[in-house]
């Protein structure tokens, strides 16, 4: 089922690159990077300090294609390019193993498209997993198929001769199975990178449409949203149980790039009712009863970040029920959600307290309110 659902995920960060497609009328540009990396693992957290011994090493393979602005939202965020990466990484760790991961991506262009910076998200296949007596020191990943994030700022240049070009910068890589399975401590890898590109169909560039700027706002909307994930408690063998958040919130566009959120959701996971009980039978020193009700209610603020038909978001709340003290009382969340109609759409999100994730969910949602009319085409 960990595999399965996280499989799921990934699906949908990809989703938005299978979709965006250019017409035929605009060229099919795309550039081919191959990157060497040398780094450090971040000591974020004391548990893992025995993890960290030598430099990692890694490559990191990507495509990239171009847009130019057959869409408005091209334009009005510098035409930025989106793509596929894959990575090797070694960690120089013998609990630690290797990982390989795959990615869907985007790349933002800044300073004349000379200063890129890329987001990407997907998979990694871990090649020594903790395992209870193979590999009990390895307290950073729980699973053999772990999320992974990683983040990049390059210089640039491309195309400096028959194509070729180079890039050079630093980037980060972040590990993690959203606390699908303890333990799940995590990796942060800090690297130096340098490497080459190549342009494809060099010759076929075309221009930058550029889009008149317009203001534009929306009426207050409400919103209805469900989500599901699963996760396990800190107690290594405590299970995996699923999760269900439940939210209702306004939303305000308040130009065309963003949207603001207030709400308010119940947080039903039945995780907790494990740590409860846990708690009592084996710390009844820590004060927990084992009558305490096992769900929350928080309240939240937000942004979204409109990409046409995908968003990012995030929000920030804060626990006003919360009978089971468990990590702090104010939370976080960070993730994707796609229009799917009008009304209906999806999400991919990440629910954590500070930098310590508690699960990963998929949701649906609906908006009480018409989006589209004749002026506010996205």
């Amino acid at each position: 089922m960990t595999n399965r659902f996280i499989i799921l995920v990934v699906f949908f960060a990809f989703a938005k690159a299978i979709t965006a497609q250019s017409q035929e009328q605009f060229p099919k540009i795309a550039t081919l990077d191959v990157s060497l990396m040398h780094g450090t693992i971040l000591q974020h957290n004391p548990d893992i300090s025995h993890l960290i011994t030598e430099h990692p090493k890694g490559v990191l393979l990507s495509y990239n294609r171009k847009t130019f602005g057959e869409e408005e939202w091209e334009s009005r965020y510098g035409f930025p390019d989106w793509g596929f990466s894959a990575a090797y990484q070694d960690m120089k760790n013998y609990n630690l193993g290797e990982a390989y991961s795959a990615y869907a991506h985007y790349n933002f262009h800044f300073f004349n498209r000379n200063l890129q910076f890329r987001v990407g998200q997907g998979l990694a296949y871990m090649t020594k997993p903790f395992d209870v007596e193979t590999n009990p020191q390895n307290n950073a990943y729980g699973t053999t198929i772990t999320s992974s994030t990683y983040l990049v700022a390059n210089y640039r240049k491309e195309n400096i001769y028959k194509g070729l070009g180079f890039h050079a910068g630093a980037s980060i890589i972040h590990y993690s199975n959203a606390n699908v399975r303890a333990p799940n401590n995590s990796t942060n890898t800090w690297f130096f990178n340098a490497g080459i590109n190549y342009t494809l169909n060099r010759d076929e560039i075309p221009e930058y449409k550029i889009w008149e700027k317009r203001g534009y706002t929306e009426a207050i909307g409400i919103n209805a949203m469900a989500r599901l994930g699963f996760n396990e408690s800190d107690y290594r063998g405590s299970g995996q149980h699923p999760f269900y958040d439940f939210s209702v919130y306004a939303d305000k566009r308040i130009n065309i790039k963003s949207s603001l959120h207030a709400g308010v959701e119940l947080f039903v996971a039945e995780f907790l009712r494990e740590f409860r009980d846990y708690q009592a039978n084996s710390f009844p020193e820590n004060g927990i009863t084992g009558d305490e009700d096992h769900k929350r209610v928080g309240l939240f603020i937000g942004h979204e970040l409109h990409l046409g038909k995908t968003s990012v978001l995030s929000q920030f709340g804060y626990y006003v029920y919360q009978p089971i003290e468990f990590e702090s009382k104010f939370y976080n969340r960070l993730g994707l959600q796609r229009r799917l109609t009008d009304n209906l759409f999806a999400s991919v999100t990440v629910k954590a307290h500070g930098a310590k994730a508690e699960g990963v969910s998929l949701g649906i949602g609906y908006r009480f309110k018409e989006v589209f009319n004749s002026k506010a085409e996205l």
